[in-house]
């Protein structure tokens, strides 16, 4: 069994390593220098989130009654949707003020990273010529 390098071509395997640990250090660096709050479901003023649990609720009841309830299972699949998506809406994401260097440190480590997996899953043989 002959082993091959990085996305099975000849070759590549360094500079996926490379990549992947360059990729992830700024990755990490980028998520570091990020707050996430959340914020509160509102609907004219007043909190929405008890009517996106509606939907939820439905489906399950109707679940529990018949397992096999086409209609059970899209309420409880659209209820979960409608939660999921208002939990990422109603997030608030700020990035904490840094400086140029580290904001250009974190760019290229996470980009050149992202450059040197996408290079070695190419052939190496074509990578040489």
């Amino acid at each position: 069994m002959a082993i091959s390098g990085a996305g099975g071509t000849p070759g590549g395997i360094g500079q996926f390593l490379l990549g992947f640990a360059l990729a992830v250090a700024g990755g990490w660096l980028l998520t570091n220098q990020v707050i996430v709050s959340g914020g509160s479901w509102t609907l004219w003023g007043y909190s929405s989130f008890g009517m996106s649990l509606v939907p939820f609720v439905l489906g399950i009841a109707l679940l529990f009654f018949n397992g096999r309830s086409v209609i059970g299972w899209l309420l409880l699949i659209a209820g979960l949707v409608i939660i999921i998506a208002g939990v990422l809406v109603n997030l608030h994401v700020y990035f904490v003020a840094t400086s140029l260097f580290n904001t250009l440190l974190i760019l290229v480590l996470l980009f050149g990273g992202i450059g040197l997996i996408a290079r070695s899953l190419r052939s190496q043989d074509a990578v040489a010529r």
